[in-house]
């Protein structure tokens, strides 16, 4: 799906990832593993895009109420969620799934949210109306709608329970929002100054304080773009190789990470599937895969 970003491309993510090898990456560190292929949606120029505040937020909803299903169904089968993507407003489809799951055993969900923006724009802060920059305030439920219910619940995490890491470009009013919330935020500066084990550690401590297990939802434009091109909002002076694969490394370890999500490669804007192939390599350092 790219229908939630400002720029096509990054609906043919889950290919390029495909193509760069993650399925033999899987069974390289013994995961077995079902592919249920792509969620089929139609295409932007076929669709209205409605409401210039909150575009396609028809379709992305039908989208990510798929894909909540699918998530809880995968769950309930007792394994563990991996999502590709596709632009970030398919995270309000996975962490409804992951939600609604927990919820219905009395547990609460912690989420890590790695991304150089911080995705909590509403329709009255959005500069672009995308809701791929609106996907974390939806599940906090601060929008209000169909996004926000999804599942018939809301909120779908509690903002002591998530964490933002990796931040540094950020919009005025979604500034306010991350400052006002009650989520824990980790900056560009933050890491700098303080490295990322130090961040990591710190942030996994602090989202299964109250939860049983966490989710990460990673974006790949949280990487430096001269290790990731192929994404559609690049910023300069991101995660290197070696702190996006630490990051993860700490979180397999932890033994406490229930999900995965990686999103918003475009290999229009990449180079040879340069951006796929990390891709699948932060994927492998998350679900397991270890140096030695």
């Amino acid at each position: 799906m790219d229908h939630g970003a400002g720029r096509r491309g990054v609906g043919m993510g889950p290919t390029a990832i495909r193509i760069a090898g993650l399925h033999r990456a899987l069974e390289r560190i013994g995961r077995s593993f079902v592919d249920r292929g792509d969620i089929v949606i139609k295409t932007p120029e076929t669709e209205v895009s409605g409401d210039p505040h909150y575009r396609f937020a028809g379709l992305i909803q039908k989208a990510c109420d798929e894909l909540r299903q699918l998530v809880l169904a995968a769950l309930e089968e007792g394994g563990l969620p991996l999502v590709i993507g596709g632009d970030h407003s398919i995270a309000i489809g996975t962490v409804a799934g992951l939600s609604e799951f927990h919820r219905a055993r009395e547990q609460r969900l912690g989420l890590i949210w790695v991304d150089a923006h911080g995705d909590m724009n509403t329709p009255s802060t959005s500069p672009s109306g995308n809701i791929h920059g609106m996907p974390l305030s939806v599940n906090l439920g601060m929008n209000a709608g169909a996004l926000t219910s999804l599942g018939g619940f809301q909120p779908k995490v509690l903002p002591e329970d998530v964490v933002l890491i990796g931040l540094r470009d950020l919009d005025q009013g979604e500034r306010q929002a991350i400052r006002e919330s009650g989520v824990h935020a980790y900056t560009m500066q933050d890491i700098d100054e303080r490295g990322m084990a130090s961040i990591m550690r710190e942030s996994i401590e602090h989202v299964t304080r109250q939860c049983d297990q966490f989710h990460i939802s990673f974006d790949i434009d949280s990487l430096d773009p001269r290790v990731a091109p192929g994404t559609g909002t690049p910023v300069p002076g991101g995660l290197t190789y070696r702190e996006a694969h630490l990051a993860l490394e700490l979180a397999a370890a932890s033994e406490r990470l229930g999900s995965f999500e990686l999103v918003e490669v475009n290999p229009i804007l990449d180079t040879a599937n340069q951006t796929g192939e990390v891709a699948v390599g932060l994927i492998g350092s998350a679900l397991g895969r270890k140096i030695l």
